[in-house]
């Protein structure tokens, strides 16, 4: 059978980390697919192993039961097929912008390289920052130069770990905004954890909640498709309503999801 490219799928997942000589589980039984070209929020409290599953999905963690399939490969490291940008913009202080985002590119001669860091920084608004350096940056800049490092791969998968958290709240507000045109314009897929339910309803077609540890799948909840989604409407805040019940009542079903 063949999968569309940009599907990401777990099977059965479950993993346990060693803590004072025994085992402590943090993911159970986790069975869920990500379409290709979407964008996909998952939320949940604190230590409920939501940065597990994006470092399992991005190949930086292979020790677990279960399966992390890419386009229907077992993942087995990191590939080019799959960026991420964290909380932290990770810039290497000493490195221009243009530096930065060309990190990794090695496999380029200088020519190619120079075409897709302009084509990216284009893409996130920098053009003319290259030579800046990131202490030179505002946070939401930094943030851009690393979504640009990310997208320059060219990957079919976009993995986003709170990537907006160190940000001020306007500033939040439009970055969220930059990252809708972005998936957008791309059209790959994305999933971002975050712990802002407002950001998950506003940029998402789907959001996952997780249950406390260890972390199982306890409901899924479709978004509208409308793009033009007002946070004040009586639809977004039911939604909101919706999903914050989730963390105060019902019971947990670590049962597998397909979306």
């Amino acid at each position: 059978m063949t999968v569309e490219k940009g599907t990401l799928e777990i099977k059965n997942l479950s993993k346990s980390f060693i803590v004072d000589n025994n085992p402590l589980l943090v993911l159970n039984n986790i069975n869920i697919k990500f379409p290709a070209c979407a964008f996909i929020s998952i939320i949940g409290g604190s230590g409920c192993g939501k940065t597990t599953l994006l470092r399992i999905m991005l190949g930086l963690d292979t020790s677990y039961d279960g399966e992390a399939l890419m386009d229907g490969e077992r993942i087995v490291g990191p590939g080019s097929n799959r960026g991420i940008v964290f909380q932290d913009h990770r810039l290497l202080p000493w490195l221009t912008v243009g530096e930065n985002v060309a990190f990794g590119l090695d496999r380029l001669n200088r020519k190619e390289k120079k075409l897709l860091v302009d084509e990216n920084l284009k893409l996130v608004g920098l053009s003319g920052f290259e030579s800046a350096y990131p202490s030179q940056l505002s946070g939401g800049m930094a943030q851009r130069v690393a979504i640009a490092r990310a997208l320059a791969n060219k990957p079919e998968i976009l993995l986003l770990d709170e990537p907006l958290g160190a940000l001020d709240a306007l500033t939040r507000i439009h970055m969220q905004k930059e990252l809708e045109r972005l998936w957008l314009l791309e059209k790959i897929t994305m999933i971002m954890v975050t712990h802002d339910v407002d950001e998950a309803i506003y940029l998402s077609d789907k959001v996952v909640i997780m249950s406390s540890r260890p972390g199982v799948i306890k409901k899924i909840i479709d978004i509208p498709s409308s793009r033009s989604r007002d946070r004040a409407s009586s639809e977004f805040m039911q939604i909101k309503a919706e999903i914050l019940k989730e963390f105060h009542l019902g019971t947990e079903y670590p049962f597998a999801y397909a979306i």
